[in-house]
């Protein structure tokens, strides 16, 4: 056994020996090799590279003699434009200069011209002078005079011309208009007409005995004081059986006491607590009644989104009248008569309707009493947001304010047709005597006018003058005259048509 190991473990050391020594010589020729192999590798890398470069630089070169030769090219274009620009300015200079010699030229020209019309104007001033003066000579007038003569001369001819030529006109106009407007107000009131009834300040209360009269006037009357204290009715007891009499301006002030009256009465508890307890309570449900009138009147005619204090107001309305006349029965006849109209002449129906409705609201208005109603009502549709022209129509229809819109001439005329009709509205005698010597008084005091007839209940005014004093054109503008006063000073129903007469009488006596 070991005999064989000794030579194994011999054999073996052997090669480790002879690995140990030929490695070295192994890898020193290796790395040799490998040094050899780099450095060719790197010259081929440095003559490529080197290629490369000349190949970059050539590219380079020749973009930049590229752009060389563009940047050369756009100098030259420019400076051929700089050129071609310097020769226009050069001839537009030399244009000017040919231009300012030719206006200076013809300023020189103007300034002899102008010394020439000078001079010449000068001397026609002389001659005009002394013609003046020839002609005044002659004349033995002033050239003043003579002017002011003229003057008045042509004046009167120009208003005989105009008065003719307005007569032509207004004569033209009645026959165009007359048929058409007559056909739609009677078409209007025929299918508006309403019933007419006149309210009075006295409501009538019936009872069913006279021994409720006791108990309404109570212990030395404190129950009728109290009930009048709190209603500001005044309330009648006299001999009339079963009925008594509640007298108020106040439409509002009389139902307060008639409805308080009667759950007075139909309650049996008659004493001054309960009859304040009572009015209040009366109160507050005529408010919610007012407001549930103007609803349906609201309805009735087909008007909507209108401000619920508005409804309150048209509400109000019916607790109102004006010369006897109930206010919201008025109203609602304003409005239909505007409806219709308004179709008639092609414009907006429903504008006109609300309109008509609106118009008198201020009549029934709180706020602000001393304006003038029609004026209070615009102010309270401005503040509820109605529109423009539905405000106008309200301040204009008594012509307060002037009329902007096509809506506003309707409502004022739709007003004049329901109040003017035969026993719409009842008036107090005195004023009625007063507005009819009123009209007569204003076409007397024009000259030449001797007497003056206001005949059918103020509708007519006849006018007579003296024949001497007032000629047959004269009477043409005096008649345009006094209608444009009564216009103006006086406040009527409808229209008054003036008649003015002129006659010539010749008397003779046979003896």
């Amino acid at each position: 056994m070991d005999q064989i190991l000794i030579p194994l473990g011999a054999f073996v050391i052997g090669l480790i020996l002879g690995f140990l020594i030929v490695r070295p010589i192994v890898l020193k020729n290796k790395k040799a090799k490998i040094l050899q192999e780099a450095e060719k590798e790197g010259e081929d890398i440095k003559k490529e590279k080197i290629f490369q470069a000349k190949e970059k630089f050539l590219q380079l070169k020749t973009e930049h003699e590229q752009y060389i030769n563009s940047k050369n090219n756009s100098l030259r274009d420019s400076e051929n434009k700089l050129k071609q620009r310097e020769l226009q300015l050069n001839q537009q200079h030399s244009d000017l200069n040919r231009k300012e010699k030719e206006i200076e030229a013809i300023r020189n020209n103007l300034k002899l011209q102008t010394d020439l019309v000078a001079r010449k104007h000068e001397e026609y001033e002389k001659l005009r002078q002394q013609e003046i003066v020839k002609i005044e000579n002659i004349a033995g007038m002033s050239a003043d005079e003579a002017k002011k003569q003229l003057m008045e001369a042509m004046k009167a001819e120009a208003r005989t011309d105009a008065q003719s030529y307005i007569n032509d006109v207004i004569d033209e106009a009645r026959l165009s208009a007359s048929k058409e407007a007559k056909r739609i107000v009677i078409n209007t009131i025929q299918r508006t007409a309403p019933e007419v009834a006149i309210e009075n300040a006295v409501t009538v209360f019936n009872i069913d005995n006279d021994e409720i009269k006791g108990r309404i006037i109570g212990r030395e009357g404190r129950n009728i004081r109290a009930l009048e204290a709190a209603t500001g009715v005044e309330i009648v007891v006299d001999d009339t059986p079963e009925a008594i009499l509640l007298s108020a301006f106040d439409p509002v002030r009389r139902e307060v006491a008639r409805l308080a009256l009667h759950q007075l009465v139909a309650d049996g508890r008659i004493h001054p607590a309960r009859i304040e307890e009572v009015v209040e309570k009366v109160k507050k449900q005529l408010e919610d009644e007012i407001l549930e009138i103007g609803k349906r009147t609201c309805i009735d005619l087909g008007i909507h989104g209108l401000n619920l204090e508005l409804v309150k107001l048209v509400g109000r309305m019916k607790y109102r009248s004006s010369y006897g006349q109930n206010l919201l029965q008025h109203s609602r006849e304003v409005a239909n008569i505007c409806a219709t109209m308004a179709s008639e002449l092609g414009l907006n129906a429903k504008v006109a309707k609300r309109a008509g409705l609106l118009h008198d609201i201020g009549k029934v208005c709180e706020e602000d009493p001393e304006l003038p109603h029609a004026m209070l009502g615009m102010k309270m549709a401005e503040k509820y947001k109605e529109k423009p022209e539905i405000c106008n129509a309200i301040g204009a229809h008594h012509e307060e304010i002037e009329m902007t819109s096509l809506i506003s001439p309707l409502v004022m005329v739709a007003d004049a047709i329901s109040g003017a009709r035969p026993g719409a509205r009842r008036e107090v005698i005195e004023s009625y005597i007063k507005r009819l010597k009123d009209m007569e008084d204003i076409a007397l005091s024009y000259n030449g006018v001797t007497k003056t007839y206001a005949i059918q209940a103020g509708r007519e005014l006849r006018v007579i003058v003296g024949s001497e004093q007032v000629t047959d054109k004269d009477i043409e503008t005096l008649s345009a005259e006094i209608a444009k006063r009564i216009h103006n000073e006086m406040t009527y129903p409808g229209q008054v048509k003036i008649t003015v007469i002129r006659e010539s009488r010749s008397v003779a006596y046979a003896k």
